[in-house]
């Protein structure tokens, strides 16, 4: 199964999908598992597949050797005239984020490791901040402080902070084209052991919080230029036989 650690290096890929029609996640979902389940192609880590919950989409959460092998894939024919042309027709957003793992934190009950896993229960979400990219690194410094009083809150299980690098979306035809500017995003990848405790966490009023929660929110609000969530369940993953090396 998948583990996140930063001291991996891997290229960490999310790829990100939105619709508009709730009975179009399925065939994402098989699309995307399809992908998964043949691949092949020099570099590639492993593959987990997120479905939505809260909202209808996906997410894969990629891991890679390097950048250079995923520009080979994604230079490849069948990238180009299948892949994309088929997302593209179930799909309302398409975005291609490269990251690198920055910190993967968890509850001390949680053990040593992030392990993402359909084989686990735990509801994920993920968040996509926008940054000014000259302010990303303090963004990053704030979300990774925040487990130190998250292990407090019930249900939170682990926080992974990751920095962006670039995203890419289709460009209109079979190719790619950038989205945004480079560093200009941060993801924060956590797990919850259920969607009570998460909402729990979040309809908490603000006189109610901690003050290192709100003094923490207070400074990533005025760091963070927008703003993008869903919640998810892990429903396929998927590694290569022998993993190649950082």
């Amino acid at each position: 199964m998948p583990f996140i650690n930063p001291e991996d290096g891997y290229l960490t890929v999310l790829n990100l999908f939105k619709t508009d029609a709730p009975d179009r996640v399925d065939r994402l979902v098989n699309e995307m598992r399809a992908i998964v389940d043949t691949a092949a192609f020099p570099g590639w880590i492993s593959s987990t597949v997120h479905r939505g919950h809260e909202k209808a989409g996906t997410a894969n959460f990629i891991q890679w050797r390097g950048r250079q092998d995923l520009e080979s894939r994604y230079d490849g024919a069948e990238f180009k005239h299948h892949t994309v042309p088929v997302f593209q027709q179930i799909t309302t957003y398409m975005r291609l984020m490269q990251t690198e793992v920055e910190s993967s934190r968890r509850h001390p009950a949680q053990g040593d490791v992030t392990e993402i896993s359909p084989d686990r229960d735990d509801y994920t979400v993920i968040e996509i901040l926008g940054v000014e990219p000259r302010d990303q690194t303090d963004l990053i410094g704030v979300l990774g402080a925040a487990h130190d009083w998250l292990v407090d809150v019930p249900g939170y299980r682990s926080q992974t902070v990751l920095r962006g690098i670039r995203s890419r979306g289709p460009d209109g035809g079979s190719g790619l084209a950038a989205i945004g500017t480079d560093n200009d995003f941060v993801v924060v990848y956590s797990q919850w052991d259920g969607k009570g405790s998460y909402d729990a966490y979040r309809a908490l009023a603000e006189d109610e919080r901690p003050a290192a929660r709100r003094k923490s929110q207070d400074r990533r609000n005025a760091l963070t230029t927008a703003t993008d969530w869903n919640t998810y369940r892990v429903v396929h993953t998927r590694s290569a036989p022998q993993p190649a090396t950082a």
